[in-house]
């Protein structure tokens, strides 16, 4: 396999890590607010900007990944 491939794929685990953490974990704080409450559960804007700004680093790890193997390693 490639190296910029192999790169990529673990840049890409990391990021799916990343994203699904942060969600879960916002999701939480938006379940124990609403039950502090007594609301419905939803994300408010800075939860929702949060996890927007972690998608979008999740979108340029791959790529960082796969450069930074080929720059070592390739």
């Amino acid at each position: 396999m490639p190296v910029y491939v192999e790169g990529a794929l673990i840049g890409l685990g990391l990021a799916a890590f990343l994203v699904l953490a942060e969600y879960l974990l916002i999701k939480k704080s938006a379940r124990e607010r609403a039950v502090r409450f007594h609301r419905k559960v939803e994300i408010d804007s800075s939860e929702a900007s949060r996890l927007r700004s972690i998608m979008t680093f999740a979108v340029l790890l791959p790529p960082g990944f796969a450069l930074a193997y080929w720059v070592l390693w390739g």
